[in-house]
């Protein structure tokens, strides 16, 4: 029944309690109490718009590579984490560090994220940068 809510969520997570009930043939109250359990376990982490980045203005996007020095994943972590443009970031066990979705306006502020922010950052020793051409979601995606 949760992974029933999830999937109808994550379709339209700005649907009412009483449609989910609807769609998913329970209660008003449990639809309620599950969320609820969902949202308190961190299952759910929360509700936003998906920002298509090309139509809103970010139309470079590009994956970051990084391989820092050893134990410095705190500072480093928590300097890319104020780096405007960055989208998300991850830690990688691997031939890199580090891995972080940059979205910018254009390649001159791509290249100015990189060489002027990123690199700059201590504890940094390279970094290999990887352009993308087209983004898509997996078919098979349990959450789509």
């Amino acid at each position: 029944m949760d992974r029933r809510i999830l999937d109808e969520l994550v379709r339209d997570g700005r649907m009412s309690v009483r449609t989910l009930a609807e769609r998913v043939h329970v209660s008003r109250t449990n639809a309620y109490a599950r969320v609820e359990r969902l949202l308190r376990d961190g299952v759910v982490t929360g509700f936003r718009a998906q920002v298509a980045p090309e139509p809103a203005g970010l139309g470079t996007s590009a994956y970051i590579a990084l391989t820092i020095e050893q134990n410095t994943w705190r500072e480093v972590s928590a300097e890319l984490a104020q780096v405007r443009y960055v989208e998300h970031v991850a830690l990688l066990g691997g031939e890199h560090d580090v891995l972080a979705l940059v979205r910018a306006p254009d390649n001159a502020t791509l290249r100015d994220v990189v060489l002027e922010r990123v690199q700059a950052i201590a504890g940094v020793l390279s970094t290999r940068t990887w352009l993308v051409f087209r983004e898509f979601d997996g078919a098979e995606s349990p959450w789509q």
